[in-house]
C-alpha cells in the first residue's frame, strides 16, 4: 500500500557538493539568457517607421495628384469646348495638306481684342488691340514668336485696300485678320486664338501675378477707363490689370516697343504656368480661358502641345519688324520697311519648313488694287522697291 505521506513535512531538495557544481565560466544567469533572447530578436531598421510614413503620405498624394489631374482633364475639355468654334475652311490655302500638331510645324495666330461697350468697342465691331503670329517647330520644340504692331500698313482683302491692320478684325473678324497676316508675311495660319482682355487678367490674377520688368513709371487706365494703375520702373511682380496696363501702353514710346512688353508678358504668363508652384493653380486658368477665348484648335489638338513642355519651359524667340512713322497722308501709319520684312517671313518660313521667299511679291488682288489705285502716298527714301509701291495707297479709314 503507498505510504500515507499526509501532514509529513517534505524535504527541501539537495544541494549539490562543490565538486558537482559546474565551472562559473559556463553557467548562464538569468539575466545573461534574458539578453540572448532579446539579441535573438531582428532589429528594425533605423527610420523604418518613417519610411512607412512617407510611403502612406505618397500614396495619398498619387490618389490625390490623380484625382486632381483627372479633374483638370475634365475642367480643360470643358474649357476647350466652351472656346471651340468649328472653322469653316480645312487648311489654310499656303498649305498643301492639313496639319496635325502632334507631328507637324504649325502656326497659331493670337488676336487679343477689346470688346468694351464703353469704347463700342462690341464683338461686332472690335479692332484687335493685339496681333501675334506663333510658329512651332516639332522636332526643336522651339517656339518663334512675333508682334505685328496695330498700326501696320497692310493690304485688307476683305475690303480691297491698304489700312491699318488692326481695322481688319474690325471689317470681317477672324477671317478677314487671318486673310490679311497669310498675305503680309505669305506664311500659312494653321489656327488662331482670340482673347479678350477679360481673359488676360483672370489668367494673370488666377497664377498669382508674374514678373516683368517695368521700363519706366506708368499711370494708366484700367481695364473700365480709370487711371488706378500706377507702376515704377524696375523688375516686379504685377497682377492682372497691372500687366493688362502694361501690355497696352504706348504714350511714352511707341507701337513697337508695346508689342515688345506683349511678348515679354506672354512669356512670363508662359514661364508662371510651366512652374511647379502653378500646379494647383490650373483648374483656375482653365476656366478663365474657357470663358475668355474662341479658337478653331480642338482639345485633343491641345493636348498635342503639351509635347513642347515636357521639358520645361520651351526655347522661344521674340521677334519685330522694323518700320518707320507716316503722316504724309494727315493719318498715323507704322510701314513696315521691305528688306525687315522679307528677313521675318524666311525666319518663320524656315522654321516651319516651308519654301523660303526670295524677295517680296505683291498677291494678285494687290497688284489690281495697285494699278487701280492713285499714288496719295509719301514715300520716303527709306522705303524703296517693293515697299514703295507695296504702301503706296489711299486709305479707307481715319482712325
Amino acid at each position: 500500500m503507498p505510504e500515507n505521506n499526509k501532514g509529513t513535512r517534505q524535504q527541501a531538495p539537495r544541494r549539490p557538493s562543490s565538486s558537482e557544481v559546474r565551472p562559473k565560466s559556463h553557467a548562464k544567469s538569468r539575466a545573461t539568457k534574458k539578453q540572448e533572447r532579446v539579441e535573438k530578436k531582428p532589429q528594425k531598421e533605423p527610420g523604418g517607421c518613417l519610411w512607412k510614413i512617407l510611403l502612406v503620405v505618397l500614396i495619398l498624394l498619387l490618389a490625390f495628384g490623380g484625382s486632381y489631374i483627372y479633374y483638370l482633364m475634365h475642367t480643360g475639355k470643358k474649357a476647350a469646348e466652351n472656346a471651340y468654334v468649328a472653322d469653316s475652311r480645312t487648311k489654310s490655302e499656303l498649305r498643301d495638306e492639313s496639319v496635325q500638331p502632334l507631328t507637324d510645324n504649325i502656326s497659331i495666330m493670337i488676336v487679343g481684342i477689346d470688346d468694351s461697350e464703353k469704347r463700342n468697342q462690341g464683338e461686332g465691331n472690335s479692332r484687335s488691340d493685339a496681333l501675334l503670329v506663333a510658329t512651332l517647330n516639332n522636332k526643336e520644340k522651339s517656339i518663334k514668336l512675333l508682334s505685328i504692331p496695330r498700326d501696320s500698313y497692310a493690304y485688307i482683302p476683305e475690303v480691297g485696300y491698304k489700312d491699318k491692320i488692326t481695322h481688319a478684325h474690325a471689317y470681317g473678324g477672324i477671317d478677314a485678320t487671318r486673310d490679311t497676316v497669310e498675305g503680309l508675311l505669305n506664311v500659312p495660319i494653321d489656327y488662331y486664338f482670340r482673347v479678350n482682355f477679360d481673359a488676360f487678367i483672370e489668367i494673370v490674377d488666377a497664377l498669382g501675378g508674374v514678373t516683368v520688368d517695368v521700363p519706366y513709371e506708368i499711370n494708366e487706365l484700367d481695364e473700365n477707363d480709370k487711371r488706378t494703375v500706377h507702376l515704377m520702373p524696375g523688375t516686379q511682380e504685377v497682377n492682372g490689370r497691372e500687366a493688362l496696363a502694361l501690355a497696352r501702353t504706348r504714350h511714352q514710346d511707341s507701337d513697337v516697343e508695346r508689342g515688345k512688353r506683349q511678348q515679354m508678358i506672354l512669356e512670363a504668363i508662359a514661364a508662371k504656368a510651366t512652374s511647379v508652384t502653378s500646379f494647383t493653380k490650373y483648374d483656375k486658368v482653365l476656366k478663365a480661358v474657357g470663358n475668355n477665348m474662341q479658337t478653331d484648335m480642338t482639345f485633343d489638338e491641345m493636348k498635342s502641345l503639351f509635347a513642347y513642355l515636357q521639358n520645361g519651359m520651351p526655347d522661344i524667340e521674340s521677334l519685330s519688324i522694323k518700320g518707320f512713322d507716316d503722316m504724309s497722308t494727315g493719318i498715323y501709319y507704322y510701314k513696315l520697311q521691305d528688306e525687315n520684312l522679307l528677313a521675318t517671313r524666311q525666319i518663320l518660313q524656315k522654321h516651319l519648313g516651308l519654301l523660303v521667299d526670295t524677295q517680296l511679291e505683291l498677291s494678285e488682288d494687290e497688284k489690281e488694287y495697285m494699278n487701280g489705285s492713285s499714288d496719295t502716298t509719301d514715300t520716303s527714301e527709306d522705303n524703296t522697291g517693293f515697299q514703295s509701291d507695296y504702301n503706296r495707297s489711299s486709305s479707307g479709314s481715319s482712325y
